[in-house]
């Protein structure tokens, strides 16, 4: 087996690195910032460790101050404020349930009272879980995915656009899914979906107010929240069905936010999305 095909493996929700085999790779270590967000202040939700990590520690080299939400663990938080703030920039994490409205509210008023405001907005946090039949698709599970993955967003945005100005971005979390369907994600992709709709729905809203906002829809990405929720069924192997033959590791996703988040890179960007899934061509 390719050493960075994974073995079976699972661990309880929502995940941790440390156990993963092998361990992603998320912390952008050969990456080197050119100052494309000098000064600028972000917020992402789902920062304490995969996509949502590597993305705060390039933000951290291009220059930004980040504040990050996260659900439950604090030491995996830990670790990615010790990256962020290695760069010499301001981090702190959040403790909290988007699937709770005030804890949106929540961690919107602490970005603005840590950072002075927002001028990025990464709406990443999401969770999953497979069934193996449509009918096993609970009303709790079906409300729980789309209170985190759909309301939570919606919730978020609209507290934070107040602290919004001209030259401001926001970048929402699709997936492949939300584009082609998933059997065993149903609930998941029809999620993903929706947030994919919205992100081009706010471009066309906030266009007149210098808000740009564009989506990133990965393909398999080695996170912690593959062996938590697919269990070892689902992670022996998981992205091999990708052309390329593998899932990537967040490392090679974060770039495409650096790049909507910087005006200089993608100023005349806005209600489009990044589709880095590994060479799967999508047909009309």
């Amino acid at each position: 087996m390719d050493d960075r095909q994974p073995p079976a493996q699972s661990q309880p929700h929502p995940g941790r690195t440390e156990p993963m085999e092998p361990r992603p790779r998320d912390e952008m270590r050969d990456y080197e910032g050119r100052d494309l967000l000098k000064g600028r202040r972000a917020l992402i939700t789902g920062g304490d460790s995969g996509i949502g990590r590597a993305v705060a520690v390039a933000f951290a080299k291009e220059g930004a101050d980040v504040v990050f939400g996260y659900l439950s663990e604090d030491a995996e938080a830990q670790h990615t404020a010790d990256l962020v703030q290695a760069q010499g920039r301001r981090a702190v994490g959040v403790r909290g349930d988007l699937a709770d409205e005030s804890a949106c509210a929540h961690l919107v008023g602490r970005a603005v009272e840590e950072l002075g405001g927002i001028d990025v907005l990464v709406e990443h946090a999401a969770t999953q879980t497979p069934v193996d039949d449509f009918t096993d698709l609970t009303t709790e599970q079906l409300r729980r995915t789309f209170d985190v993955n759909v309301m939570g967003v919606f919730w978020t945005v609209r507290e934070a656009l107040p602290h919004m100005s001209e030259g401001g971005s926001i970048i929402i979390t699709g997936s492949i899914n939300g584009l082609r369907g998933n059997t065993s994600l149903i609930d998941y992709a029809s999620s993903k979906s929706a947030v994919m709709n919205l992100s081009v729905s706010l471009s066309q809203l906030l266009m007149d107010q210098g808000i740009r906002v564009n989506c990133v829809a990965p393909g398999p990405v080695w996170t912690p929240l593959i062996p938590a929720t697919l269990g070892k069924r689902g992670t022996e192997g998981f992205g091999q069905q990708a052309p390329m033959g593998r899932a990537a590791d967040p490392d090679e996703i974060a770039p495409s936010y650096v790049f909507f988040a910087s005006e200089r890179l993608s100023s005349y960007y806005t209600g489009e999305t990044l589709t880095p899934v590994g060479g799967e061509i999508q047909g009309s």
